[in-house]
C-alpha cells in the first residue's frame, strides 16, 4: 500500500482546505511531520485512517462523526477527507463526508445531512477515473479485503504508536495476549476452548441426567419390590452406579416371583370354596322364590273374588255407553246450532243499539237500503276533501313566508351591524401585521449577533480557566525543576564518592595468583577495603535514573506551561480583558431580546390569516344582504296569489260541510252511519238463519235417541262416556282378565306346587357361608394381583434401567474424552505440562515470530547489544504466559523487558513495532506496505542512538518503503530534510511542506 495524496477540508483543527502530497514527501524515503503541541500532527494520521475505515483510531472515536468537524470551519463548509492510494496494484480514490449540521436553506436553524462516501478507481488505459461505489458497507468491505487488515491492525502496523509498544514491553502476559489477539485474530482458538468447555458441561449434564433417571428407576423398583430390594449408597455421576442398580434389581425380581407363585396357589383354593358356597346359596334362593310366588298367587286369587260385583257394574256401564255413541253426532249438531243462535241474537242486539232512533225497528232489508244511501252521499265529499287539504297547505305556506321574512330581517340587522365595524377592525389587523413584520426583522438581526457573542463568552471562560492552569503549571514546573536540580546534585555527589572508593571496588575482584586489572601484579599484599559509606555502581546508576526521570518530568511540565501560555495568549488576543460576568450579561440580554422578538414575530401568520378570514366574511355578508332584498320582493307577489286562492277554497268548503265543523267531520259522520247500518243489517240476517237451523237440529236429535233405545235425548246424553272415562273403564276390565289368567298360570306350575310342599328356606345361614367364601376369594385375588403387579412393574423398570445403562455407556465414554480435551485446551490438565491455554499457545508462536523479526532491527539500533526472545515460563496462577525477555550481550544475561531504560525502551519498542508490522503483513496475505508512520518517542534518545535508529529507518528504503516520523524534537529537523510542518493560529491549523 502506497499513499499518494491526502485532501482535508474542515477536519479536526484544520478549518479550511489542506493537501498533503505523499509522493513528494516519500521521494526521500524518510520524512518528518512536526509542529507545536496541539497543532494537529496526529490529526493528519486520523484523516488517513478515517478515509480508509470511516473512523479514527482508539479513544479519539466519537458518535455520529460530528466530532470530526473543525470548530474553525465556516458554517457553510462541509467536512471532507479524500485519500488517493495504490493497493494491490490498483490506484483508488476514497472520499468521505461525515454527517454534519448545516444551515437551513430557508429560514433559520440547522438541519442534519447524512454521511456520504465515494470510491473511484483510475483507469490507466483511458486515463480517467471510474466510479465504483457509494455504499458505506461495500466500500468498507472492499478496502478491508484489499488491505487484508482490520482498522485495529492498520493502526498498529501502519500508524506505529510507540507509546502502545512501550506499554507492551512492560505489560504482563494477559495484556500482551489481548493486543496480540486483536492483531492476529485468534478468537477462533478461544472459541474452540469455549466450545470444548460448553460441550464438556453439556455432556456432563447429560451423564448426570442419565444417572438421575437410572437412580429414579431404582427408587421406583424399590417401591415395587417392597422389602425385597436394597438400594446402593451411590449418587448420580458415581462410577459403578448402573452395575449396582441392575444387580439389586435382579435379586428383587427372584424374591417377588416366589411370592407370586404362593399367591397363585392360595387363589386356586379360594376359588373352589367360593364356587361351592355360591351353588348352595343359589339353590336356597330359588326355593325361597318359588315358595313366595305360590303364597302371593293365593293372595291375588282371594282379592279377585272379593271385587266380582264391581267388575259386573263396570261391564254394564260400558254397554250403555256404546249405544249412546250412535246419538252423539245429533247431540253435537244440536249443541252447535244452539250456540250459533245465541251468538247471532247477541250480535243483533249490540248492532241495533248503535242505530239512529228512526231505524231502530227496521228489518234487514230496510237497514241495507239506508246504508247504501249514506255511502252514496260520502262519495260526493271527495272534491271538498281535496279543497280542505289544499287550504291547510296554503296556510302552512303563509306561515313559512312569515318566518322567512323575520329571519331575513334579523340577518340584515346583524350584517349592517358587522359592516359598520369593518373599517376599525381592518385597521387594527393591519397594525398587528406591521408590528409582527418589524419584530421578525429585528429577530433576524439579533440571530446574526448571537453566535459571535456566545463564542466570545466561551473564549472568556476558556481564558479564565487557562489563567488558573498557567499558574498551576508554572508552580509544578518550578517544583519539578528544583527537585531535578536536587537529584542531579545527589547523583554527582554519589558519583564523586564512587570514584573516590573505586580502589575498594576493584580490590573486591582480586584473587591471589591472578593479575591486577590496573598494575598487572599477581600478588596483592594490602588490597583496599570498603568503608561503611561506600557507593557502588548500582547506587550511582539508581541516582542517575532518578535524576533523568525528574529531568523528564521537569521538561514535560515546562512544555505544558509553554503550551498553556500560548493558548492563553491566543484566547486573550481574541476576547481581551473583559470580565466574564459582563460578557455573560450582554449574552443574556441579547438572548432575551431575541426571544421577545421571536415571540412578537410568531403572531404574523395568525394575524394575516385573521385578516383574510375577515375580508372573506365581509364579502359573504354583502352578498347575503343583497339576496335578502331579492327574497323580500318575491314574498310580496306570492302573498297576493295565496290570498285569492284562500277566498275561493273557503266558499267551497262552507257549502260542503253543512252543519259540521269541517268536511272531514262530515265525512266521518257519514262513514260511521254507513258502517252501523251495514253491521246491523248483517246481524239481523244472521239471527234469522240461526233460529231456523236450531229447529231442524231439535227434530233430528229426538229421532236418533228413539232409535238407540233411550226415552229422551237427555238420557242418551247422560249415558255418553268421554274418551278418558272410556279408557279407564276398559283398562279396569283388561286388568281383571289379565290378573285372573296370571293367577291361574302360577297356581298350575309344577315347580311352584312342589316348593310349596317343602319346609321354608333358611337364606340367612346359607348367605353368611357364601359371604365368607367370597371375602376369602377377594383377599386371595388381591394378594395374587398385588404380586403380579409388583412382578410386572419390576420387570418393566428393570428392562428400562438396563436399556438406559446401555445408552449411557457411550455417553459416559464421550464425556471422559471431551473432559480430557477441554482440560488440555484450557491448560488445567496434568497432561499440559506448561499449563498453557490453546489461544496462548498460538499467540506464543506469533510472539516468537515477532521477536525474531524485531531482533534483526534491534541489533542494529543497539550496536549488537540487545536481542529480543520469547519466554514461555510459568507466571501467574502457575500457567505459562506470553513472556518477552531481552538478552544483553554485554552481560550475557537474559532479563525482562520491563527493566529497560527510557531510551532503550524506545528503540526496543520501535524494533518491536517494525517486526510486528512485518509479521502482521505476512499474516494478512503479504500485502505490501510502502508507507509507514511512527508517532513520537524520539526525544528520549541520545545523539548516537538517534543516528543508529535513523539508519535503521533509512534502510527501509531498500524495500522501497517510505517512513513518516511524527515528532516535535528539534534535532530531527536538522537530520531529516523532507518535512511536513503543521502551523496553528487562531483561525485553525494549516500544512506547509519543506525540503523537497
Amino acid at each position: 500500500m502506497r499513499l499518494h495524496r491526502l485532501d482535508i477540508t474542515a477536519f479536526g483543527p484544520f478549518g479550511g482546505a489542506q493537501s498533503v502530497d505523499f509522493d513528494a514527501l516519500s521521494a526521500a524515503g524518510l520524512f518528518l511531520l512536526h509542529g507545536p503541541t496541539g497543532a494537529g500532527k496526529t490529526s493528519v494520521l486520523d484523516a488517513v485512517c478515517y478515509a480508509l475505515y470511516g473512523s479514527v483510531p482508539g479513544a479519539r472515536q466519537g458518535g455520529q462523526g460530528t466530532h470530526l468537524r473543525s470548530d474553525h470551519a465556516e458554517p457553510g463548509t462541509r467536512t471532507e477527507v479524500r485519500l488517493e492510494l495504490t493497493v494491490a496494484g490498483r490506484r483508488l480514490e476514497i472520499t468521505r463526508q461525515p454527517p454534519w449540521e448545516r444551515p437551513k436553506k430557508r429560514g433559520t436553524g440547522t438541519t442534519l445531512d447524512k454521511a456520504q462516501t465515494w470510491l473511484r478507481e483510475y483507469d490507466a488505459v483511458r486515463g480517467t477515473w471510474k466510479d465504483l461505489s457509494r455504499s458505506h458497507n461495500e466500500i468498507g468491505e472492499e478496502i478491508t479485503q484489499l488491505l487484508g487488515m482490520s482498522r485495529e491492525q492498520f493502526c498498529q502496523v501502519v500508524l506505529l504508536p510507540q507509546g502502545d509498544f512501550a506499554r507492551f514491553l512492560r505489560a504482563d502476559a494477559e495484556a500482551r495476549g489481548k493486543l496480540l489477539g486483536r492483531l492476529f485474530d485468534t478468537q477462533r482458538f478461544a472459541d474452540v476452548e469455549k466450545r470444548l468447555a460448553e460441550r464438556r458441561r453439556a455432556t456432563e449434564a447429560r451423564v448426570r441426567e442419565g444417572d438421575t433417571a437410572l437412580l429414579a428407576d431404582a427408587h421406583r423398583m424399590q417401591q415395587a419390590a417392597g422389602d425385597a430390594m436394597e438400594l446402593p449408597d451411590l449418587a448420580p455421576g458415581d462410577p459403578g452406579l448402573a452395575v449396582a442398580v441392575l444387580a439389586a434389581a435382579a435379586v428383587a425380581r427372584g424374591t417377588v416371583r416366589e411370592r407370586l407363585t404362593i399367591a397363585h396357589c392360595g387363589l386356586t383354593a379360594a376359588e373352589s370354596a367360593h364356587t361351592r358356597a355360591q351353588a348352595e346359596l343359589a339353590d336356597a334362593r330359588e326355593l325361597a322364590r318359588l315358595q313366595h310366588r305360590f303364597t302371593e298367587a293365593q293372595d291375588r286369587a282371594a282379592r279377585l273374588a272379593e271385587r266380582a260385583g264391581e267388575y259386573d257394574e263396570t261391564r254394564a256401564r260400558m254397554e250403555r255407553g256404546r249405544k249412546a255413541e250412535t246419538v252423539a253426532p245429533a247431540l253435537e249438531l244440536r249443541e252447535d246450532a244452539e250456540h250459533a243462535q245465541r251468538r247471532a241474537a247477541l250480535a243483533e242486539a249490540n248492532a241495533r243499539r248503535a242505530l239512529p232512533e228512526d231505524q231502530a225497528d227496521s228489518g234487514a232489508p230496510g237497514l241495507a237500503a239506508a246504508a247504501r244511501r249514506a255511502t252514496e252521499e260520502l262519495g260526493g265529499l271527495a272534491s271538498a276533501r281535496r279543497a280542505e287539504h289544499r287550504l291547510t297547505e296554503l296556510l302552512a305556506e303563509r306561515d313559512g313566508l312569515d318566518r322567512e321574512e323575520r329571519a331575513d330581517e334579523h340577518a340584515l340587522r346583524e350584517a349592517d351591524a358587522w359592516l359598520d365595524g369593518w373599517e376599525p377592525a381592518r385597521a387594527a389587523l393591519q397594525t398587528r401585521i406591521e408590528s409582527a413584520q418589524e419584530a421578525a426583522s429585528r429577530a433576524e438581526s439579533l440571530a446574526v449577533r448571537r453566535d459571535p457573542a456566545s463564542r466570545r463568552l466561551d473564549a472568556a471562560r476558556r481564558r479564565d480557566r487557562l489563567t488558573s492552569d498557567v499558574v498551576a503549571a508554572e508552580r509544578r514546573a518550578l517544583d519539578s525543576g528544583q527537585r531535578a536540580q536536587k537529584l542531579r546534585e545527589d547523583w554527582l555527589d554519589l558519583k564523586e564518592q564512587r570514584l573516590t572508593g573505586i580502589a575498594a571496588e576493584l580490590a573486591a575482584h582480586l584473587t591471589d595468583g591472578a593479575p591486577c586489572a590496573v598494575c598487572g601484579a599477581t600478588e596483592h599484599p594490602a588490597p583496599a577495603r570498603k568503608d561503611a559509606g561506600h557507593v557502588d555502581r548500582d547506587a550511582e546508576q539508581h541516582a542517575f535514573d532518578e535524576h533523568q526521570k525528574a529531568q523528564r518530568e521537569h521538561d514535560e511540565h515546562k512544555q505544558r506551561d509553554t503550551g498553556l501560555r500560548a493558548d492563553l495568549k491566543a484566547v486573550t488576543a481574541e476576547v481581551g480583558d473583559t470580565p466574564v460576568d459582563r460578557i455573560a450579561a450582554e449574552v443574556t440580554e441579547l438572548e432575551q431580546e431575541f426571544e421577545q422578538a421571536r415571540r412578537d414575530a410568531s403572531v404574523l401568520h395568525a394575524a394575516r390569516e385573521e385578516l383574510r378570514r375577515a375580508e372573506t366574511e365581509r364579502e359573504q355578508r354583502l352578498e347575503s344582504r343583497q339576496q335578502s332584498a331579492v327574497r323580500a320582493a318575491a314574498r310580496l307577489t306570492r302573498r297576493d296569489t295565496l290570498d285569492r286562492e284562500q277566498t275561493t277554497l273557503e266558499a267551497e268548503l262552507t257549502r260542503a260541510r253543512g252543519t259540521a265543523d269541517s268536511v272531514a267531520a262530515r265525512a266521518a259522520q257519514l262513514e260511521r252511519l254507513a258502517a252501523v247500518l251495514t253491521e246491523a243489517a248483517d246481524a239481523a240476517r244472521t239471527a234469522e238463519e240461526a233460529a231456523v237451523r236450531l229447529k231442524e237440529a231439535d227434530a233430528r236429535l229426538a229421532d236418533a235417541a228413539y232409535r238407540a233405545g233411550f226415552d229422551t235425548p237427555s238420557a242418551a246424553a247422560a249415558a255418553l262416556l268421554d274418551s278418558a272415562t272410556h279408557r279407564a273403564l276398559q283398562h279396569r276390565l283388561d286388568e281383571r282378565q289379565s290378573e285372573e289368567s296370571a293367577v291361574r298360570a302360577v297356581l298350575a306350575e309344577p315347580e311352584t306346587l312342589a316348593a310349596s310342599r317343602q319346609a321354608p328356606a333358611d337364606l340367612a345361614v346359607v348367605g353368611e357361608r357364601a359371604a365368607g367364601a367370597e371375602r376369602r376369594l377377594r383377599e386371595a385375588a388381591s394378594a395374587r394381583d398385588e404380586a403380579a403387579r409388583r412382578t410386572a412393574e419390576l420387570d418393566r423398570l428393570s428392562a428400562r434401567a438396563e436399556d438406559g445403562a446401555r445408552r449411557l455407556a457411550p455417553l459416559r465414554e464421550e464425556y471422559d474424552r471431551v473432559a480430557r480435551l477441554a482440560a488440555l485446551a484450557a491448560g488445567t490438565s496434568a497432561d499440559n505440562e506448561r499449563r498453557m491455554r490453546l489461544e496462548s499457545y498460538v499467540l506464543a508462536a506469533r510472539l516468537e515470530q515477532v521477536a525474531a523479526a524485531a531482533t534483526a532491527r534491534l541489533r542494529l539500533m543497539s550496536a549488537g547489544r540487545y536481542t529480543l526472545v520469547h519466554s514461555d515460563d510459568r507466571s501467574g496462577r502457575g500457567r505459562s504466559g506470553l513472556g518477552l525477555h531481552v538478552v544483553d550481550a554485554w552481560t550475557g544475561r537474559e532479563r525482562d523487558t520491563a527493566t529497560l531504560s527510557g531510551g532503550e525502551t524506545f528503540f526496543a519498542s520501535l524494533a518491536l513495532a517494525l517486526g510486528l508490522a512485518d509479521v502482521v503483513t505476512d499474516e494478512a496475505g503479504g500485502v505490501r506496505l510502502d508507507t509507514l508512520f511512527i508517532d513520537e518517542g524520539f526525544g528520549s534518545l541520545d545523539d548516537q542512538t538517534l543516528d543508529e535508529v535513523l539508519d535503521v529507518l533509512d534502510s527501509l528504503r531498500e524495500r522501497d518503503r517510505s517512513v513518516g516520523i511524527v515528532s516535535h524534537v528539534g534535532d530531527l529537523r536538522r537530520r531529516i530534510h523532507a518535512q511536513l510542518e503543521v502551523v496553528k493560529d487562531r483561525t485553525g491549523s494549516s500544512l506547509r511542506r519543506r525540503g523537497t
